[in-house]
């Protein structure tokens, strides 16, 4: 009965947290750090630390140990009478009955979405442990790259571009699916790809075309003050940071779904609880990038021309423990990152990855109405076009629609179909 309510919570803190986790992050990138006294609005200096933002999000996962910590007590010495009464079964695996196992762990699943995200299925894979663990730190150093470059791109566009951008993920998880992972598409699976680029590249020249000084952190204290010839100065380099924008945030697709891929990879062969995936990954990300910004700061930080850059973390720590704004913001930041992953975790054992993949598209509608509600942009109808095919293309791709053509699927890829498509086409005149 608990699963009745406790689902829809699920599903709401993870589209939550999801939308805080962008917006957030782009509040941070509009603080003013430096030069905020300055009579020309345009002369103010913001936070731009993308690193440091990478660091935020790996403390943030490395917080989901804290979780597994709190539920292992909770456990041990608070539900020690429910072990009596059978709730135990579900770690229970005996050889000659994988029928009563999987049985036992779906009904678990659906009773408790919160603890199934704990659970390690016990099945023919090898128990991740020991220095086995260590392969988990490759997904990290892609998700490392992978983020950076994106909170870099955050810089350029506003948030809703941002979020769609971010959509040319399925095209390239599907890509080296099947080069590395010897995967097959059908038909219908390539023309989704093919229609998430198409609305990527729609939304792409919606932010080149319209001009929006919004996506200028300092667009929001110029509005009033900046005269019209400024304004006219600024908008070619306007739109030459959102493109620049857009290719980093859709070049780090690229690692993202190299992450994906390599995390799909590695436990396809070794069985570890999801949760404590994101924790390891966490604290191996958290690890490389510590790493990774001392030597950078040593290399180019600490020089005149890295000076407030990038790379300076003298600066980015000033900025992060003198700022108010700024450190509340970091805390949140983590905290909406560590719930996103642990919701989706939880989701997706008690629904599917299709479900989560589905809410995480309507993420992107949410950032886009509450950033025009903000007037951190302006409305584009292009952009409502993008958008449209990029839901259509990832809900193609996931099963949830049906393929527009009939040739699109072939007689013996029929079994490859979701079992919803199977039975409408077989019940089609």
């Amino acid at each position: 009965m608990a699963a009745k309510w406790v689902l829809p919570v699920l599903v709401t803190l993870m589209l939550v947290s999801g939308v805080c986790n962008t917006l957030l992050t782009k509040y941070q990138d509009n603080i003013c750090v430096r030069d905020c006294d300055a009579p020309n609005p345009a002369d103010f200096k913001h936070f731009e630390q993308p690193v440091i933002q990478t660091m935020q999000m790996f403390m943030g996962e490395s917080g989901c140990w804290l979780i597994v910590g709190l539920i292992s007590l909770y456990k041990r010495f608070i539900s020690k009478s429910s072990k009596s009464s059978g709730y135990s079964s579900v770690n229970t695996y005996e050889a000659d009955d994988e029928t009563s196992d999987t049985a036992s762990i779906n009904s678990r699943t659906q009773l408790d979405p919160l603890s199934a995200s704990l659970e390690l299925i016990k099945d023919d894979r090898i128990l991740m442990s020991g220095w086995k663990v260590c392969m988990l730190a490759m997904p990290a150093i892609c998700d490392i790259c992978g983020t950076t470059l994106m909170n870099v791109g955050l810089l350029f566009v506003v948030p809703s571009i941002y979020q769609m951008t971010r959509g040319a993920l399925v095209l390239f998880v599907g890509i080296f699916s099947v080069v590395f992972l010897k995967r097959r598409l059908l038909m219908y699976q390539w023309l989704a790809l093919v229609t998430v680029v198409l609305g990527v590249g729609i939304v792409g020249v919606a932010g080149a075309i319209y001009k929006d000084h919004k996506a200028i952190p300092t667009a929001i204290f110029m509005l009033r003050e900046a005269v019209a010839m400024a304004e006219k100065e600024a908008r070619s380099p306007e739109a030459i940071r959102t493109i620049i924008g857009i290719l980093l945030i859709a070049s780090a697709q690229v690692f993202t779904a190299s992450q994906f891929v390599i995390e799909e990879f590695i436990l396809e062969k070794y069985a570890l609880p999801p949760i404590e995936v994101v924790g390891w990954e966490g604290l191996f990300g958290f690890a490389v990038t510590l790493v990774g910004m001392l030597v950078l700061y040593l290399a180019i930080g600490r020089t005149e021309g890295g000076r407030y850059g990038y790379f300076d973390l003298v600066e980015g720590w000033r900025q992060v423990t003198q700022y108010k704004e700024i450190s509340i913001t970091s805390f949140a930041i983590m905290l909406s990152i560590g719930g996103f992953n642990f919701f989706g975790i939880s989701v997706t054992r008690s629904i599917s990855a299709t479900s989560r993949s589905t809410i995480d598209t309507c993420r992107t509608l949410f950032i886009w109405i509450v950033s025009l509600f903000l007037g951190w942009e302006t409305f584009k109808w292009l952009q409502v076009l993008g958008f449209l095919l990029l839901v259509y293309g990832t809900f193609l791709f996931n099963g949830l629609v049906r393929p527009p053509f009939k040739s699109c699927i072939v007689q013996e890829e029929r079994g490859d179909l979701p079992e919803a498509h199977v039975h409408e086409i077989e019940n089609q005149p």
